[in-house]
């Protein structure tokens, strides 16, 4: 009896290690559900256990990767501030600026010119070739 009990607990715990922790898009959905629960409930919820040990330094940094902050200066990241979100914000004075990451990727030069086309819900932007 006492072995079929040992093979159910190593079948019970092989199953909790198949689980793999939240990250990214998943991990955050995840955390906008259990605005309630205190930061080690939070880690056990989105599988970040190994063991009876709740792993709070790899769910920080999972956080942290997941919202494009990275400790670690991987090759993604060049070091010069964070990944593009592609969101902005009307600031006070209502004003949007477009970051330099959005213009770099779009390879947008100073002193190109658009034209500006409000909708309902968006804005568009449409460069113009010269000699308009």
């Amino acid at each position: 009896m006492a072995k079929k009990t040992a093979v159910a607990k190593k079948k019970a715990t092989t199953k909790k290690k198949d689980i793999q922790p939240l990250v990214g898009k998943e991990l955050l959905k995840k955390l906008k559900d259990l605005p309630h629960l205190p930061k080690r409930e939070k880690a056990k919820e989105c599988g970040y256990v190994v063991g009876k040990q709740v792993n709070l330094s790899g769910f920080m940094n999972a956080i942290l990767e997941a919202k494009g902050i990275s400790l670690d200066g991987d090759a993604n990241n060049d070091g010069r501030g964070r990944e593009a979100s592609y969101r902005i914000k009307v600031h006070q004075n209502g004003q949007m600026v477009i970051g330099s990451s959005y213009t770099e990727k779009m390879g947008l030069q100073t002193g190109d010119e658009f034209e500006i086309k409000v909708g309902k819900k968006h804005i568009h932007l449409t460069q113009l070739t010269e000699g308009e």
